[in-house]
C-alpha cells in the first residue's frame, strides 16, 4: 500500500508540475484550491490556478521510524484526514490545530497553534523534511537549518507550496482529562501559565495540553488537559462528555470545573462551534440547533455561510434597516510575551471590548525568521474573531489599526491569515522580508509568485 501511494503522489506532483508550465508568462502562480481558512480577502484573477488534486492524503504512517514515529504526508492533506491516519495508530501530530479542514502545508506555510504548543511549539517545529513547489516550477527537497526550510513558516505561499512534508507523532492514549481553574487577577493567571509550561505540571499532575478563554474582565480560566488510559480518573465523571450535540463546549468551561473527552473529541472541541462564533448563525439556539445536522456543525460550513454573507452584505443590510453603526471586522491571532497579558487583555478590553477571547501559550524551540519570536521564550496567543461597531469609520478599520500598534508596543506579533494595515517599512522590520525577498530571487526568478507583503496587506 505505502508504495501505491508514492506512486500515486508522484503523478500528482507530476500534475502540479505541468499545470504550472501551462500557466501564460507573466501571469501570477497561485493555487486551485476551493476552501480557505484565511479572514483576508483576495483579488480576483482569472488565469488558472495550480493543479493540486490528488496531493491530499496521507502518504505512509511509520510508528517505528529510526527518528521515532514519523509520517510522510501531502501538503493539501487536512488535519481531519491526517488525525483519521494516525489515531488508530495511537499516535497524533505533535501540534493539531483546532479546525478540521486546516490542511498541513497551511499551517506550516502559515501559522498553527493548538493547546500542546506550549510543549511542542508550533507546527513546522516538528517537520523533519519537506518538498516545496518552487515559483520556478521546481521541487525543492529542503530540511531544518536551511534558508529556504527556516523561512519557509508565515510565508503563506509567497516562497512556494508544500507537496510534501515528514512529520514527527507523538503517542498519545484514548481519553484526556480536564480541569478547568477560574482566575480573577491577570497577575496569577500570567505566573500560572508560566509555571505550567516551565514544570509540564500542576499541582502534581502532568499537562500535557494548555489553553484558556477570558470571558469578561476578572473572569479567566486555564484549561489543563491531560492524556490517560484511565476513563474513570476524573472525579464525579463517569463518561466522557459529548459537544458534537446539544451542550456547547466553550460554555463547559465556565460551567465544570472536571471533564473528560476522548482523544478524537478533544482534539475537534472547538471546530463543532467554531469556537463561539457559531452563535452568529443561530446555531447555539436550542431550537435551531436541534434542527441543525449534526455533520453540518463544523467549521468549514460556518466559513461558507460567513462567504455568503460577505458575497450579499447580509449582515450590513440588516444593521442599516435597523439603524445600528457600520461594523468593522475584527478577526486577529496576536501573540505577546506571558508578563505581557493582563495589560494587553485590559486594553483590548477598554478599546475594542470584544469577549471571549482564546487563549494559549506557545514556546518556540528555535529561532524562525521570517516570524521572529525569542526562543525559549513564553508568548500567549490571544484569538478574537467578530465585528465591532464602530460606524462610518470602520472602512479605515480602526480597531484593527490600534491592535497592530498595541502588539508592537508589547513586543508581540500578529499572525498574517487576517487583514494586515501595516505600512512597508513596519511590515519588512517586523516580518524580515529583505531575507524572503533573497530567497524569492533564488526560488522565484521570474517572480512569478506574489510577495508577502502584497498577499497580507494589499490582498492580492
Amino acid at each position: 500500500m505505502p508504495h501505491r501511494a508514492w506512486e500515486q503522489h508522484h503523478r500528482a506532483v507530476a500534475r502540479l508540475a505541468d499545470s504550472c508550465a501551462a500557466i501564460p508568462a507573466g501571469q501570477p502562480v497561485r493555487l486551485a484550491k476551493p476552501t480557505t481558512n484565511l479572514f483576508r480577502a483576495r483579488s480576483a484573477v482569472s488565469a488558472p490556478g495550480l493543479d493540486v488534486s490528488g496531493l491530499d492524503g496521507v502518504i505512509e504512517v511509520i510508528p517505528d521510524a529510526p527518528e521515532g514515529p514519523v509520517a510522510e504526508v501531502q501538503g493539501m492533506c487536512t488535519y481531519e484526514d491526517l488525525v483519521d491516519a494516525t489515531l488508530p495508530h495511537g499516535l497524533i501530530p505533535y501540534v493539531v490545530p483546532q479546525l478540521r479542514t486546516i490542511t498541513l502545508g497551511g499551517a506550516v506555510t502559515g501559522l498553527g497553534i493548538e493547546s500542546t504548543s506550549f510543549r511542542n511549539g508550533l507546527p513546522h517545529e516538528s517537520v523533519l523534511e519537506m518538498d516545496v513547489f518552487t515559483g520556478a516550477g521546481q521541487v525543492v527537497t529542503t530540511r531544518p537549518g536551511e534558508a529556504l526550510f527556516d523561512a519557509f513558516p508565515n510565508s503563506y505561499g509567497s516562497l512556494g507550496y508544500a507537496t510534501r512534508l515528514r512529520i514527527r507523532l507523538e503517542p498519545v492514549p484514548s481519553y484526556v482529562a480536564l480541569r478547568h481553574l477560574r482566575f480573577d487577577d491577570t497577575g496569577l493567571l500570567e505566573k500560572t501559565m508560566a509555571a505550567i509550561a516551565a514544570a509540564g505540571e500542576h499541582d502534581g499532575q502532568p499537562v500535557h495540553g494548555l489553553d484558556g478563554v477570558a470571558f469578561a474582565p476578572g473572569e479567566y480560566y486555564l484549561t489543563l488537559a491531560r492524556w490517560t488510559d484511565d476513563p474513570t480518573s476524573v472525579p464525579g465523571v463517569d463518561r466522557p462528555s459529548d459537544y458534537t450535540g446539544q451542550q456547547v463546549y466553550f460554555r463547559s468551561v465556565a460551567e465544570r470545573s472536571q471533564d473528560l473527552l476522548t482523544m478524537y473529541d478533544y482534539l475537534w472541541r472547538w471546530d463543532t462551534d467554531w469556537f463561539w462564533c457559531s452563535g452568529a448563525f443561530g446555531a447555539q439556539n436550542p431550537a435551531i440547533r436541534r434542527l441543525w445536522p449534526r455533520r453540518w456543525r463544523r467549521s468549514d460550513v460556518y466559513m461558507r455561510l460567513l462567504h455568503l454573507d460577505r458575497r450579499f452584505s447580509i449582515a450590513d443590510r440588516l444593521d442599516r434597516r435597523a439603524g445600528r453603526p457600520l461594523r468593522e471586522r475584527v478577526v486577529q491571532d496576536i501573540e505577546v510575551p506571558v508578563e505581557a497579558l493582563g495589560e494587553f487583555l485590559d486594553w483590548f478590553d477598554a478599546e475594542v471590548g470584544m469577549r471571549p477571547v482564546w487563549l494559549c501559550p506557545l514556546v518556540s524551540r528555535r529561532p524562525w525568521s521570517t516570524y521572529p519570536l525569542e526562543p525559549g521564550r513564553l508568548y500567549v496567543n490571544v484569538g478574537f474573531w467578530g465585528t465591532v461597531h464602530v460606524g462610518p469609520d470602520a472602512v479605515d478599520a480602526p480597531r484593527n489599526r490600534a491592535i497592530e500598534a498595541k502588539v508592537h508596543d508589547l513586543g508581540g506579533h500578529k499572525s498574517l491569515y487576517s487583514e494586515a494595515f501595516y505600512a512597508p517599512e513596519e511590515f519588512a522590520a517586523l516580518y524580515n522580508t529583505d531575507n524572503l525577498s533573497a530567497l524569492k530571487e533564488r526560488y522565484d526568478p521570474d517572480d512569478r509568485l506574489t510577495n508577502l507583503y502584497d498577499k497580507a496587506v494589499k490582498s492580492r
